[in-house]
């Protein structure tokens, strides 16, 4: 029998019942207004257990006992639960970086590898970076995934961190520019992209615990420029924040970076995620700018889920706070269209040929050629015999480790070589430059492993030709211990030169690498990371079917003796022995500048790389414009063969006042025709006329005459122009 009270609660539940219907109503068709009110909307119409629920991130996958979740891509980063009732659907989250990383298992996806991000730094061409994140993002879409964790940007401070390929290199407005184009691709597909690992994340040894020392000028013009830039170009839905500290503060509950510069002079309207493992605390993480916590049960407490709504109940989390995490999290969905493009695991669809021709492309612009003695590169077909030796260049080419970890379809073809737990295993991609050679080629190919540095010395007496294919594998977590090749094959490349003064040597690295061996030698090719197509692009290249035209995005230093820091702090400590590493010692003088300042000569400079034609430069111009400056110049194609010129613009004041004698203030790539000629225009960013004043809080631009320098490489001028500047003060966030 029913009672009074009964009726009343079914007549309250369908009220209720109605309410919702005509909230989520509302929601949909609140689809034609801005993100900014539909998330507004959303918020406004969710429990406290949704707006926790939306700011708490599962690692979806089994780990420490914690199954994933039951509804999470399997295998994959990260999984947050949607709410069905409000049209908000779950967010699968992907590690990422040069593609849809699979976390280890026994079948992991199969999927396309761009080449290492410093690869795609090296091709100094935004198009190209939009290509390769478009790509990467429809197959993340396929897989289920619509939060990608792609966009590395942290700068090349050390030569030896883990994770340079994974980033853009040392410069912040080439960093910037090639990452935010990449998200920009990525997000084209109605998924999320994520720009990390804000901020100062720069050395892997003792990341968990290290604190950066860095003077906020410093840092703004050097690495959170980087980040501003990325944000500004490819507009991330989410910022992921670091494992370290900063002047103290871990990143993930640190107010100067995340309230103060991210979201107060930036303007981000997105959200801020932890790395996994990066979340520490509840309450000052939450007031102090993050989002959302990820991974769990990476952190040691899911702080972000009982304890968060505890301390939002008792008052030391106000509400609008939990408001405002859940709201920006929303927005970013509502922005990226993924509440209107859901996801789901179409993994057949990938086409994998197609999506290899743009990794393939992406590789052939970022290969460059360092040294080519006598024209020894493109290879001539008239070569009878031709030794390969080492990197596994019979089967594959060699990829990066860590979290950005691509597996190829059919595997690997060469056995684990690394650690059996995380970062490994090594993964060699299944394209074989001999085979790309020897399809192009008429001449006898005979490889060996190069382990044995006599045999390999004997083989190459004995043949025309020897391409040495040397290996560096690098990975998330741990940083090289110093600049030379390892397993000894610098001693096999210096004995094969000693054999055969015709000898190629392609390096395979993620991070520059030092050459005892390089005036011995007559061609030196850096191929990084190359990519699920890396055999054949290195063939392409090699051969000269396509110019040599990537260019450095990094300095190759001589030595170690050379860096900021020669040995690398937090060496030899324990595991949770803290340290600190003091950046102030080159502040924002990173990579090139450091070593101009310094007046060190390094084995090859930033923005370095030859071409097999010849391009010549005239009518250097720059005025001012807008408050910058517009330059331009006359660029020929002097040579007999099709290349690509990559002209860099790098701007001086006169009088100095900079933390280095010069920027880099801007550049392009041009295609060009044997004997084309063209006109390039270049806009200078106007923070790199600029120096950054912590007291004020703003930009400052010191009337007076500035030096514009038109180059083929920082240490490569090749005319210059004197022009006067006004003074200008701009925000922090402008430009």
């Amino acid at each position: 029998m029913k009672t009074k009270g009964d009726k009343m609660n079914k007549r309250w539940a369908m009220a209720l019942s109605a309410a919702l219907c005509t909230q989520f109503a509302q929601l949909a068709l609140a689809a034609e207004a801005g993100p900014d009110e539909r998330a507004a909307k959303a918020v406004a119409a969710m429990t406290m257990d949704e707006k926790i629920q939306t700011v708490f991130g599962y690692f979806s996958t089994d780990f420490k006992g914690t199954p994933k979740p039951k509804d999470g891509v399997p295998n994959s980063a990260g999984f947050v639960q949607g709410i069905a009732r409000l049209g908000i659907p779950h967010q699968q989250l992907t590690d990422a970086g040069v593609g849809v990383a699979t976390q280890r298992s026994d079948k992991p996806r199969e999927r396309t590898s761009l080449p290492a991000g410093i690869l795609t730094a090296a091709t100094w061409n935004p198009q190209l970076g939009f290509a390769g994140g478009a790509m990467i993002g429809s197959e993340a879409r396929l897989s289920g995934e619509n939060v990608m964790l792609a966009g590395g940007v942290n700068l090349t401070r050390d030569a030896r961190n883990g994770r340079n390929f994974e980033y853009g290199g040392e410069d912040p407005l080439l960093a910037g520019t090639m990452v935010g184009e990449q998200i920009r691709g990525i997000q084209s597909n109605h998924i999320i992209a994520t720009v990390k690992h804000y901020a100062f994340n720069d050395q892997e040894t003792g990341r968990n615990i290290l604190d950066v020392k860095i003077a906020d000028a410093a840092g703004r013009m050097s690495d959170l420029l980087a980040f501003q830039i990325a944000i500004e170009k490819g507009d991330p839905g989410s910022v992921m924040c670091s494992y370290n500290r900063v002047n103290g503060d871990y990143a993930c509950e640190n107010d100067y970076l995340l309230n103060q510069v991210l979201k107060r002079d930036w303007g981000y309207k997105g959200y801020v995620m932890s790395d996994w493992g990066a979340t520490h605390s509840t309450i000052p993480a939450a007031l102090r700018g993050l989002d959302q916590q990820s991974g769990w049960p990476f952190d040691l407490s899911p702080y972000f889920n009982g304890a968060l709504k505890e301390a939002v109940i008792d008052g030391h989390v106000p509400e609008k706070r939990l408001d405002d995490m859940a709201r920006r999290v929303l927005r970013s969905m509502y922005a990226n269209g993924l509440m209107e493009h859901p996801v789901k695991i179409e993994g057949e669809k990938i086409d994998l040929a197609a999506n290899g021709k743009v990794s393939q492309a992406d590789a052939e612009e970022g290969i460059v050629l360092l040294k080519n003695q006598d024209r020894l590169l493109p290879l001539a077909n008239t070569y009878k015999t031709i030794a390969i030796i080492g990197g596994h260049a019979d089967v594959g080419v060699l990829s990066g480790g860590g979290s950005a970890q691509v597996y190829p379809v059919g595997g690997s073809p060469v056995a684990n070589e690394g650690p059996d737990g995380f970062p490994g295993p090594t993964v060699y991609l299944p394209s074989s430059p001999l085979k790309a050679l020897a399809a192009r080629m008429h001449a006898k190919f005979v490889y060996i492993d190069g382990k044995d540095a006599a045999a390999a010395a004997k083989l190459a007496a004995a043949s025309d030709l020897a391409i040495v294919f040397a290996t560096q594998w690098t990975a998330e977590s741990v940083d090289q211990k110093n600049l030379a090749l390892p397993n000894n094959q610098d001693v096999t490349i210096g004995a094969v030169a000693a054999a055969n003064p015709h000898t190629v040597v392609v390096l395979e690295t993620g991070s520059p690498v030092t050459m005892p061996w390089l005036k011995n030698v007559g061609a030196v090719v850096e191929a990084w990371f190359p990519g699920s197509n890396g055999g054949e692009a290195i063939a392409r290249v090699l051969t000269g079917e396509v110019d040599a035209s990537g260019r450095l995005p990094a300095t190759f230093p001589m030595s170690e003796a050379q860096l900021p820091r020669p040995a690398i702090d937090g060496t030899g400590l324990g595991e949770h022995q803290r340290f600190s590493v003091d950046y102030n010692i080159e502040g924002a003088a990173v990579g090139y500048k450091w070593f101009e300042k310094k007046g060190l000569k390094p084995l090859f400079a930033f923005g370095h790389g030859l071409s097999y034609t010849t391009f010549t430069y005239a009518d250097l111009k720059a005025a001012p414009k807008d408050g910058s400056l517009a330059v331009s110049f006359k660029v020929t194609n002097s040579g007999a063969r099709d290349g690509k010129a990559v002209p860099q613009v790098y701007v001086s004041k006169v009088g100095g006042g900079w933390e280095a004698p010069k920027r880099l203030g801007g550049w392009d790539k041009l295609a060009l025709k044997a004997g084309e000629s063209r006109v390039a225009q270049v806009a200078v960013d106007s923070r790199t006329l600029a120096v950054f004043d912590a007291k004020a809080r703003k930009w400052k631009i010191a009337g007076g005459d500035y030096i514009v320098t038109l180059a083929q490489a920082s240490d490569a001028p090749v005319s210059t122009v004197k022009v006067h500047v006004a003074a200008r003060e701009f925000a922090p966030g402008g430009h």
